[in-house]
């Protein structure tokens, strides 16, 4: 089974790249897209930008022209919940839109108002954080085309669909993933708390999202491991 592996920075896909063996690569429609193999598994890799749009085309041709069977989407995101902290993990259970229209958007295919993590690839990423001794929650990721890093938009946000964390990607990409029938999984190591405090070090101060993505990369690792 092929596996696609993608990340909306190049950061949160290069130390996943660094892991395959006998690599190929091609550029199409101004993504870079890595084949080879994965902890003994054919994967695709690749980083698909930021934001909805971005994410979504990007998981069209991952499916439509290398063939993905199943997806997993790797990256950071920011914390909206007391139970976990920075550096803990949220597996998206449920994945919804906070910047949408849902009665409108349900009316086209996959016909969904919020989706869902795959069952087994859920299982798969919560026995990884097991495995490699990540503090980690099954809940609730809310995408939005917006880097989120004020009290008002958070709370604003936490009103209206109550999620475990925020980020640019997951809705879009697990609705792409619906609508071709490709079961898909997103993991997000928390970087920030989504607050005055994460735009000064991410956005004002460029502050270095390392440690976080190693911690999604060895997520990833560990499930590709797992795979029968």
């Amino acid at each position: 089974m092929l596996t696609a592996i993608m990340g909306a920075m190049p950061d949160e896909v290069d130390q996943l790249a660094a892991l395959l063996e006998n690599k190929t690569t091609e550029t199409y429609a101004g993504i870079e897209y890595v084949q080879g193999i994965f902890a003994g598994h054919p994967v695709v890799l690749c980083c698909g930008g930021m934001g909805k749009a971005n994410a979504a085309s990007t998981v069209q041709v991952l499916i439509t022209r290398y063939g993905a069977e199943q997806l997993i989407f790797s990256g950071i995101a920011g914390n909206m919940t007391s139970k976990i902290g920075v550096g803990d993990v949220v597996i998206g259970k449920e994945v919804v839109y906070h910047d949408a229209q849902p009665d409108m958007i349900c009316q086209s295919a996959p016909y969904l108002k919020e989706f869902s993590g795959d069952a087994k690839l859920v299982e798969l990423a919560e026995k990884a954080c097991q495995t490699v001794g990540v503090n980690y929650l099954v809940g609730k990721i809310a995408t939005g085309d917006q880097f989120v890093g004020d009290s008002a938009t958070k709370h604003a946000i936490a009103e209206k669909c109550a999620p475990d964390c925020v980020e640019m990607e997951g809705a879009a990409v697990c609705q792409i993933a619906a609508r071709n029938g490709i079961p898909c999984v997103v993991l997000r190591a928390m970087s920030d708390n989504a607050d005055e405090s994460g735009h000064e070090l991410l956005v004002v101060k460029k502050f270095s999202i390392s440690e976080y993505i190693a911690t999604a990369t060895a997520i990833v690792h560990e499930m590709m491991k797992q795979m029968a």
